[in-house]
């Protein structure tokens, strides 16, 4: 199993971008793919996921409520983070991770399978 997360950059306040995960090797019928962040110096948050089988089952993290946007496509071996309005508060290294047999992932000790990490900074 592979993640391979990249669309991570520099931005200003206010600005967007979008993360994407390639996923492989992945034959469950059920998983869930999520987004983490870690931050100098803190540990690693749960920012979003969705549920693999038909992506209606989605989570954020009040912090990004209303600004980001997670979706997979429709193979669904990649999934995007759409991240809108940017804080200074959003700069993070950003993982994606894999849970098994699972609809849901926001914690990072039911992680399976991480991705390597892509830097977001946003400058203010």
């Amino acid at each position: 199993v592979q993640l391979q997360a990249s669309g991570g950059g520099l931005v200003q306040a206010g600005g967007s971008l979008r993360l994407s995960c390639v996923v492989t090797g992945l034959t469950f019928d059920k998983f869930a793919i999520g987004w983490f962040r870690q931050a100098p110096g803190k540990g690693r948050e749960g920012v979003s996921c969705i549920e693999s089988s038909d992506g209606s089952s989605t989570y954020y993290a009040d912090s990004v409520k209303g600004r980001f946007t997670i979706s997979s496509d429709s193979t669904e071996t990649t999934v995007y983070l759409q991240m809108n309005s940017l804080e200074p508060e959003d700069t993070s290294v950003y993982y994606c991770a894999a849970a098994l047999h699972s609809a849901i992932v926001i914690d990072a000790t039911d992680v399976d399978y991480w991705g390597q990490g892509t830097l977001v900074t946003v400058s203010s």
